[in-house]
């Protein structure tokens, strides 16, 4: 059945950040008809019994606490996120639940323990219907895609930051960067090219000094988990041809989740991502992460030129990986300060030593 929502219940529902950019006059016809939802479609649901996520982010950025009876709109999408949810689009209108606080819906796969505390269920709600164009056809965050188009002669310097797992540091590690190349006094743009819908990166980046934060639900997707790696990628050139347009000097680009992760993988081994990018960055939590990270890097030929994330917050762990690796070890306030990005982006080709990255015969070892 169609249904016309009107202005007062339109205003009353939680617009989820997911949706941000979606203009609320394209939000006004909601189909209930029994069909299977794709990735990205755009749904009516309501609050049946909060759980594990309270509240959701909202267009703004700010949380609102949910209740029941609450309607929201939201994007179903499949989420990766081994510290949280594994989640996946659902096959049909049927309950499901708010997989993520940015505005994901989806069924829930898996949960991590520690993640679900004292044992909460994830949020529950029930989807009213799918929001629909004059023909009927569900609207997709697709529809509202940047009409950037795709990068086709790069000028900006390029910084990519991946790390070894989610939680490893690799916001922050961008944020630091964006902070210190600004400082230098250069225009720098952030985009986040893969993971789940969410304002808090994005807010990290800005704050940092971006000009310009974009992520890929301005490329039209929700989430990248189980996305086809093409579209990731057409959806990253999107991204950086915006910055660029913006007049940027140098892009920092985060990949999220892990080097294990699928589209993590598929990317760093991709080459026409490899060729968007100057220089790389990572991001690992402990001594052995880093070892590990570069020894996998060294197979990739991917040329690290510092390691950050939440091994620098540890003296012990960055002296204990760096008596193993001649890559730097930056701390956050030398990355704040911003002279050894300079030192990169300067006009001379960048190193590609990959072999030097490891310090000792014995650390040669392990990349063998």
């Amino acid at each position: 059945m169609i249904t016309i929502i009107d202005d007062a219940r339109l205003n009353a529902a939680k617009r989820a950040f997911s949706v941000r950019n979606v203009p609320l006059s394209a939000l006004r016809t909601v189909d209930d008809q029994t069909r299977r939802p794709n990735p990205g479609d755009i749904v009516l649901a309501r609050i049946v019994e909060p759980g594990r996520l309270q509240s959701v982010q909202t267009v703004s950025g700010r949380k609102t606490k949910l209740y029941p009876g609450d309607e929201v709109i939201l994007v179903y999408g499949n989420r990766y996120a081994p510290d949280a949810y594994e989640a996946e689009c659902p096959a049909n209108l049927g309950l499901c639940e708010l997989a993520a606080a940015g505005g994901l819906a989806g069924r829930v796969l898996e949960t991590n323990a520690r993640f679900a505390g004292d044992n909460s269920p994830p949020t529950l709600i029930k989807p009213v219907g799918l929001f629909v164009d004059t023909d009927q056809r569900p609207l997709n965050l697709a529809d509202f895609r940047s009409e950037t188009g795709a990068l086709s002669q790069r000028q900006m310097n390029v910084i990519c930051v991946f790390g070894t797992s989610m939680n490893a540091g690799k916001t922050t590690m961008a944020g630091g960067l964006i902070k210190g190349l600004s400082a230098q006094g250069l225009r720098v743009g952030a985009a986040k090219v893969t993971g789940t819908c969410s304002g808090g990166d994005l807010f990290t980046f800005e704050d940092a000094g971006a000009v310009k934060a974009v992520d890929f639900t301005d490329a039209g997707m929700a989430t990248t988990y189980k996305e086809q790696i093409d579209r990731v990628i057409d959806g990253a050139s999107v991204l950086l041809a915006g910055l660029q347009d913006e007049g940027c000097d140098v892009a920092v680009v985060e990949i999220a989740d892990g080097i294990f992760q699928t589209e993590t993988a598929a990317l760093l081994k991709d080459e026409r991502f490899r060729s968007m990018v100057d220089h790389w960055a990572f991001a690992a939590d402990g001594a052995a992460s880093v070892l590990m990270g570069l020894k996998m890097a060294h197979t990739l030929k991917l040329d690290i030129r510092a390691v950050s994330g939440s091994v620098s917050a540890a003296p012990l762990a960055m002296r204990e990986a760096q008596s193993f690796v001649d890559v730097p070890i930056l701390t956050l306030p030398e990355l704040w300060e911003g002279q050894a990005a300079m030192k990169w982006i300067a006009p001379k080709a960048p190193s590609n030593d990959l072999d030097g990255m490891f310090a000792t015969d014995a650390a040669k070892s392990l990349a063998s």
